[in-house]
């Protein structure tokens, strides 16, 4: 067998045995989850955020949450497919994404002004809005450009834990190396699980930390 011929197969073999986890990793990390992730994880992080919300009150609201940005979606997307209007949930065309990101958007705008009707930390509120703002940019791009929702997803989440830690000081240097390697992961599976190209991955994770530090440090303004 010529040498070419040997490092393909070689390439193929290491594709097929790699590929099931990079698929793991994007349905694990999809970015649907990544709102009720994020707010979970900034709780957890954050004292200022959480200190006078009770448990209860606190599995209320990321189950509010989790409703309007995971079931929601989700049936949403499920009613498209049903109706023949979306391929694939997958969604590996950029023209099966406009509509479900459009709805998407429309739900996560809802979350934003109900949020506002609760007593929350402003800086819950400014994660969140930032939040709204990338998926509104992932949308408005998607109309002539592929970018990776996924990675607009793990950029936002990391861009929230490391304006926290601008902001409060509260020491999440490992969770921020571990979501660094946690986006380096899902950046590389979504190369080898779907036809991203390494510049919609980038972009996508650049446009979703800059939309949640903005959001987040904007009104108040880094102390230094």
């Amino acid at each position: 067998m010529p040498l070419s011929a040997c490092k393909l197969a070689a390439r193929s073999t290491l594709l097929f045995q790699v590929l099931p986890a990079a698929r793991f990793l994007s349905y694990a990390l999809h970015p649907l989850l990544m709102p009720v992730f994020t707010l979970w994880l900034a709780l957890e992080l954050d004292l200022h955020l959480s200190y006078f919300m009770a448990a209860e009150s606190r599995l209320a609201l990321l189950g509010m949450v989790a409703l309007m940005s995971i079931v929601f979606p989700l049936t949403s997307a499920l009613l498209l497919k049903r109706a023949g209007m979306l391929t694939s949930l997958e969604m590996p065309r950029r023209a099966d994404r406009i509509a479900p990101f459009t709805m998407t958007l429309l739900y996560q705008a809802m979350t934003w002004y109900l949020l506002h009707k609760l007593p929350l930390h402003p800086l819950l509120l400014a994660l969140f809005g930032g939040a709204v703002l990338a998926l509104a940019l992932t949308t408005m791009i998607t109309l002539r450009w592929k970018i990776s929702a996924h990675m607009v997803g793990i950029g936002g989440c990391l861009g929230a834990i490391v304006a926290l830690e601008l902001m409060h000081r509260m020491g999440a240097f490992i969770p921020i190396c571990g979501l660094v390697l946690l986006a380096g992961a899902l950046g590389t599976a979504r190369l080898l699980a779907s036809d991203h190209t390494p510049l919609q991955v980038l972009a996508g994770a650049a446009l979703g930390f800059a939309c949640v530090v903005a959001a987040v440090t904007w009104p108040i303004g880094l102390p230094f």
